[in-house]
């Protein structure tokens, strides 16, 4: 079974392929109905310890485009205060992280649909181009963080001076 997406994290939704698939699986390898079971409690527990030991994080959807001197990259962090948003550059790749924290002043069962994510995110981007870390520009209007990464220019010369010593 494949991970699950971040839409499927926080709406709790399958996919239908995996349902068949995993069906298709158990009906030819002829799995007695007790081992299912057990198979299936099994899960059940390593899951719940695997969930109590290790905070699932969703994945950043972002949108990374080029001008002629520049890489930029876009994404959402509505909600998510600058103390919890980490980004991390290197000359060809790029890591967000980050947490949205839950208004738990609010009762879970006085909820009629909860479908925002809330919890740790992160993502990874490997970079088309190699750019400059220390020239990168970090902006935020209205929960949109808009990273700008200066592309290294090879073709740059530069005429070095020679000393006599």
């Amino acid at each position: 079974m494949s991970k699950k997406s971040f839409f499927e994290r926080i709406t709790g939704s399958i996919r239908l392929q995996d349902e068949e698939d995993e069906g298709e699986m158990l009906l030819s390898n002829k799995i007695s109905r007790s081992s299912i079971l057990e198979n299936s409690r099994a899960s059940l527990s390593e899951n719940s310890i695997k969930e109590s030991t290790w905070e699932q994080e969703a994945e950043l959807a972002v949108d990374v485009y080029q001008t002629s001197g520049e890489i930029i990259m876009q994404t959402m962090v509505a909600g998510v205060l600058p103390e919890n948003l980490s980004i991390t550059i290197t000359r060809d790749m790029v890591t967000i992280r980050g947490k949205r924290e839950e208004n738990r002043s609010i009762n879970q069962d006085n909820y009629f649909v909860q479908e925002l994510y809330w919890g740790s995110f992160s993502r990874v981007i490997s970079l088309p181009e190699e750019v400059n870390p220390e020239e990168a520009e970090a902006l935020e209007k209205h929960g949109l963080l808009i990273i700008k990464l200066p592309k290294i220019n090879k073709n740059k010369e530069t005429n070095l001076k020679i000393r006599s010593i």
